[in-house]
């Protein structure tokens, strides 16, 4: 089951330290492969694509039967019963509701001799999504990254997806056509990244690229990166309980095995000064993982990077908590919101003990696309800034110029660069005009 680890213990911090290492997300030998993927795309096109299809996934497509049909979508909507359609509608509205806050205006600033400087804000004008399709299938995902594109304006937005037996899952469909996707291809893989990254003579190119996938997946964004944005590198779930002694044995024990179930490489960590909780956790834990259907996976990620950490006091717990930098953070304790302003580094942060990651994840309405790997430290959830570019708008008076050329062509000069002295200096050598 969990490791227990204490603080005041003269070996805790090696074993905190061993416990945030964090496994190589591309290995040389995936490295290599993605290369040899995303070379073999970006020189011949559709055509490696529909190969790499075939000898990947089983699949023989052609350029017309690579895209879902709209026969397909709609026959989509008839196999998801009326409840399941009703729970993505409903979490759809909560997504936009909460993205819809987000949203900023361009600017711009007056000046009191004419001149003016301005912020402007436009959508990029065309966004991939990857959404994985193998064994699981995440709907929420198209969600959570259709909608913020949406929301921000994107007029473009294409889905790359595995199709099982050369049918894309029913649920992904109607998610997909919920965020107003104009097309879903189905395509997966590294040669789906190369396709978006590059585009072929059927799927185009994009300006960046969306959404989680497998060690393939992530390396091949990696590798793509500048040619095409990514929003982030995704690593495995991560889960940072802080508990006091008011926190309720049986919710934690079903927060920690709702984030390990995923794949059995996750991290889930509880952090807790209340040394009797320590014990109930181990208990409960045994009994609900008896019952639980991904019970293989969850025991991989408690035996794994894991462990239950008995600290001397709160304070200790959230600045351990701070120090990994967690993909999501409960605050299981009483008057929770008192502790927030103490809490510097952590994707999604969940407060009390009615707000479990897993409603997050699915319903509450922020972003559960979130840094992992400790990437907290310096990035945030995707949101609308992810699906808009910004740019600065200078538009300078010819009294402006003339007042500030002779500081801005010092720092030039200081800079070596005499070329911008000149361009700045020649127009206040002659007549103004309009």
């Amino acid at each position: 089951m969990l490791r227990v680890l204490t603080t005041t213990d003269a070996e805790f911090a090696s074993q905190f330290k061993h416990l945030l290492r964090r496994a190589d997300a591309a290995a040389a030998a995936v490295e290599s492969q993605v290369r040899a993927i995303l070379t073999r795309v970006q020189c011949e096109g559709d055509a490696a694509v529909l190969d790499l299809t075939a000898q990947f996934d089983g699949l023989a497509l052609t350029p017309d039967t690579m895209r879902v049909s709209a026969s397909e979508i709609a026959t989509a909507y008839h196999q998801c019963t009326a409840e399941t359609l009703a729970a993505l509608h409903g979490a759809a509205e909560n997504i936009r509701r909460f993205h819809r806050h987000q949203r900023r205006e361009s600017w711009m600033l007056d000046l009191d001799d004419g001149s003016r400087l301005g912020w402007r804000i436009t959508p990029l004008q065309r966004v991939g999504m990857y959404v994985p399709g193998g064994q699981a299938v995440y709907p929420s995902t198209v969600l959570m990254c259709g909608i913020p594109a949406q929301v921000a304006g994107v007029p473009e937005l294409c889905i790359c997806t595995p199709a099982q037996g050369g049918c894309v899952n029913p649920l992904l469909l109607v998610a997909a056509d919920l965020v107003g996707a104009q097309v879903i291809y189905k395509v997966g893989g590294a040669q789906a990244i190369a396709a978006m990254a590059f585009g072929t003579a059927t799927i185009p190119k994009v300006d960046k690229i969306v959404g989680p996938g497998n060690q393939y997946v992530a390396t091949a964004k990696r590798l793509v990166f500048g040619e095409v944005g990514i929003d982030l590198l995704a690593g495995p779930t991560e889960l940072v309980i802080v508990a006091d002694d008011s926190a309720h044995p049986e919710f934690l024990a079903a927060d920690l095995l709702s984030e390990a179930e995923h794949t059995g490489a996750e991290s889930v960590v509880c952090l807790t000064p209340a040394s009797g909780l320590v014990e109930a956790i181990h208990q409960v834990l045994a009994k609900q993982l008896a019952t639980l259907p991904r019970r293989d996976a969850a025991e991989r990620s408690l035996q794994g990077s894991s462990a239950l950490i008995h600290t001397r006091d709160l304070q200790e717990a959230i600045a351990l908590a701070n120090a990994i930098g967690p993909e999501h953070l409960e605050l299981m304790v009483e008057d929770a919101e008192r502790w927030l302003d103490q809490v510097t580094c952590a994707g999604a942060i969940f407060l009390g003990h009615y707000s479990p990651a897993a409603i997050g994840d699915y319903y509450a309405g922020p972003n559960h696309v979130l840094p992992t790997g400790g990437t907290a430290r310096f990035s945030s959830p995707l949101s609308i800034d992810d699906f808009v570019k910004k740019s600065s708008v200078i538009c300078y008076s010819a009294e402006r110029l003339l007042n500030e050329t002779a500081p801005a062509r010092t720092l030039a000069r200081l800079e070596g660069y005499e070329g911008h002295a000149r361009a700045m200096t020649i127009r206040t050598q002659s007549e103004p005009r309009g």
